[in-house]
Parts: C-alpha cells; structure tokens; sequence
C-alpha cells in the first residue's frame, strides 16, 4: 500500500515540512513490517512525497496472547499487506508526526499555509463504496476521484471488488490533510488491528478538533474508528458535543481581540497574572495545574521560579495546547526546566485523574465562558475530584464594565461569555460552592479598585 502527497511546492521545502531528505530513501522498522518514504516527483514548482508499506503479515500476530481465532488461517492469508488500513495511520503517526503536529522548525510559516494539495490513497478498503468515501471527504472540501477495483482482473464474471484508489484534492494545510487521511482511512476499512481503549477516545479528539464535531458523518465516523464500542463511542460524542460550538482557535482570537479592545489600556491580564503569582506563593503551591491554560500566559509567568517544582497547563483545544507549546519553546528547552511542564488536553467537564494531587489549581477567566447549567459540573471536577489544596480563581467584575468607554450598558466584555456576575454574585457562588466542598474562601481585588463599582476582574483563593 502507499499513501502519495503533491503540491505546488519546491522538494526542498516539502522536506522540510515532512523532515525527510528528498535526497536519500527513509526507511523505518515498525512492529508489523516496514516503512518508506521516497520522492516519485522533485522540482522546482511541485514535488510530491510517497509513503510506502511492506507489511509482513505473521508480524501481525507474532506474540499476540492466546485467543480463540488464533492459529486460523485467516490470520496468515489476508489482504492486511495490500490495503490502506488502521496500519498506515500508525505509520503516519510514526513517519509523518511532526507535519501532522503542524509544526516545523525552518519553515513554519509554510506550515501554517494553505496549499493546493494531491493525495493518493491506494488501496483502501471499503465496503460502504464510492458514496461513502464521498460522504467522508466530501463535507471537508476536497474534491474526490474513486476508482474501483474488480475481485481479479483475470475473472471478470467474479464483479467489482470493495477496494479503491482515492484521489483527494483540495486546499489545505498539510497538517489537516495528513490528520483527516489518518482518521478517516480506518473508518472506511472499519477493522482496526489493535485494541481500541480510552486511548483510542482522546487520539480521535485530538486529531478531530476543528472539523469532526461538525462533520455530518460524526456518529459513523466515531462508532466506526471506535470499532463500534458503545460505551467509547457515547463517551466521544458528549465530548464533541462540547466542542460543536464555535472553533477554539477562533473563539480564542476573538476573546485576544476584544480583550485588546476593552482591557489593555490597564494592562489588566499582567495585572492577573501577578495577582494569582502572589497568591499561589501565598499558599506555598509547588505543584500547579492551570485549567483553561490557553496559550499557555500564566505557565510561562510561572515557569522562571523553580519553587514550582510541577507546572501542568490543560485545555479543551489541541489547537491553542500547539500555539502554547510553540510559544513555551518546549521544544528547544533545557532538559531539566522541560521535566517541569507539561501539557495536556482535556475538559471541564469531566473527572480526569490526570488534575489530582496537586497543591493549587488556577482557573483564570475561564468560568465566565461556561454554561450556567454545567457549572455544577466542573464544581464537581475541581472541588470534589481533582480536589487541590488550594484553587485560585478569577472572572470579570459585571458591576466595574461601566467603567470601559467603548462599552454600552448591558454589554459584556467578551461575546462567548455566558455570564458575567457582580461582586455579591460571584460571593455568593464562591461561599456555596466552599461549604459544599470542604474549602474556606477569601476574595482579593484584581486591577484599580474603585470606590462604587469595585475592581475590574474579582479573584476568589479557595483553600482546605
């Protein structure tokens, strides 16, 4: 099988953005056979890159555990060597990571550009035919060419067979291209070749952010890359239903430039940081997870005092987590300071044993953008499950936006906020929530306070 991808790019840049050499063949040893990548096609105006399988089909099952198919035939003879399958997306994840990260160190900006993209899939299986590989790439923008197979060309009467080579054609960044053929090439053969776990749940996430959500083949594509696990496929919808709202990654635009707008004459996101800097140094936090971290301003404010020793930045945006990683320059960081940080995806919304443990956790303008009705839920998340020692959290001041003259009476600061409170709202919320949990809470003014409205962002410390 072989996976081929071409563009009106000179080979010298799609090297670089793949971080393989045009000028040699790359080979690599996976656990089921062997990996390749060559250039069929260099020049100056396009150059095109195959990735190329030689699988070895007893590597497939070599030291699996004893199980009832084992030892059939149909382990040894089938057509795994042939066909674009769940395997070459492993293959892609090992080859092709870093391009499908969206990342790359000397041409970056090429990274982030759109371009005429050609990708050839051959051959991929496909029992649900032509319509259904329409229906997958289709809603995405690419422009389709399939052609079918027959059983055996020697054997006409025998029919058409459920094989394709797939033509794919559209403008887009290389890093989308390379993640909608790695999901979607295994939910058209719906068979993977390995156990599918939780695991299996945040990948899917990860790699879906931005365009699965509002797919309309989400629920196939989900149960059938889950290998229809019901319990896993329920678990990644509630998850996409969260996210089938507005992109993160122009949600948090358009959250930077009304902030630009409306708060940066004050300065008042430094003004936040080193309030909740204080704070945490107040309760003597060495371990710090923040919550919504975005891209990544608190962490970094954090990261130069070694007295935290454990730094953990979560997000519900693989998109915004990739801009904080660039701009933490995780990549090119000491190996001892890069011990420290980490980061990770992940919601709200749900108990994650990855938030546990940890001496202070911040939630920093963040609630604001949830849901009245779900706050109860990430009450639970932070104050009952993860449970921190400490949790510093701060959101507007409603009372104080009189104060901004760009702003018109009634008016929020940010359009995705589903609530602003004043100063009584958010104490009342605070007291509730810290008696129902076991925390005692105190409240700092964050920014200029002002005799009749007070300051601009509130700031409640929870502590047990």
């Amino acid at each position: 099988m072989f996976l081929t991808i071409g563009g009106p790019i000179s080979g010298t840049d799609l090297g670089y953005l793949l971080l393989k050499n045009p000028a040699r063949v790359h080979s690599f040893e996976l656990p089921f056979g062997n990996a390749h990548v060559v250039y069929p096609e260099l020049s100056e105006q396009r150059s095109a890159a195959s990735l190329l399988l030689d699988i070895d089909p007893v590597g497939l099952v070599r030291g699996r555990s004893k199980s009832a198919t084992e030892g059939t035939l149909d382990q040894y003879v089938n057509d795994r060597p042939y066909v674009s399958s769940s395997l070459l997306s492993v293959a892609m994840s090992r080859v092709y990571g870093t391009a499908m990260g969206g990342r790359s160190k000397e041409r970056q900006a090429l990274a982030d550009s759109e371009l005429d993209w050609t990708a050839v899939i051959a051959v991929a299986p496909c029992r649900g035919g032509e319509p259904f590989i329409r229906a997958l790439f289709e809603p995405l923008d690419y422009a389709v060419d399939v052609e079918r197979h027959p059983l055996d060309e020697r054997f006409p009467e025998w029919g058409e067979g459920f094989h394709f080579t797939i033509q794919l054609s559209g403008k887009k960044r290389l890093q989308d291209l390379l993640t909608h053929i790695y999901v979607l090439v295994p939910v058209m053969d719906a068979d993977k070749h390995y156990w599918v776990g939780d695991d299996e749940v945040e990948k899917l996430l990860r790699k879906g952010e931005g365009w699965l959500a509002a797919h309309p083949a989400k629920e196939t594509i989900t149960s059938r890359y889950l290998r229809h696990d019901r319990r896993l496929t329920r678990d990644a919808l509630a998850r996409l239903a969260d996210e089938d709202a507005p992109d993160p990654e122009a949600v948090e635009q358009t959250r930077q430039n009304e902030e630009l707008a409306i708060e940066a004459p004050m300065r008042l996101w430094e003004q936040r940081i080193g309030a909740v800097l204080s704070a945490l140094r107040a309760v003597n936090a060495k371990t710090v997870v923040d919550l919504g971290c975005g891209e990544g301003k608190l962490l970094k404010a954090l990261l130069p005092d070694k007295a935290f020793e454990r730094l953990v930045g979560m997000d519900v945006s693989w998109r915004t987590l990739e801009t904080a990683h660039r701009r933490l320059y995780l990549d090119q960081m000491p190996e001892a300071q890069r011990k420290r940080i980490e980061l990770i995806h992940g919601s709200l919304m749900y108990r994650d044993k990855r938030l546990e443990g940890f001496d202070a956790a911040t939630v920093i303008e963040v609630i604001e953008h949830l849901d009245p009705p779900r706050l109860a839920a990430f009450e639970r998340v932070l104050f009952e499950c993860a449970r921190p020692k400490a949790a510093i959290l701060t959101t507007p001041n409603a009372e104080y936006n009189v104060k901004f003259p760009t702003m018109v009476s009634g008016q929020r600061r940010h359009k995705d906020h589903r609530f602003e409170w004043s100063r009584q709202e958010f104490s009342q919320w605070a007291q509730a929530v810290a008696e129902r949990f076991g925390y005692t809470v105190r409240f700092l003014p964050v920014g200029p306070e002002d005799p009749a409205v007070g300051p601009p962002t509130q700031m409640g410390v929870f502590t047990r």
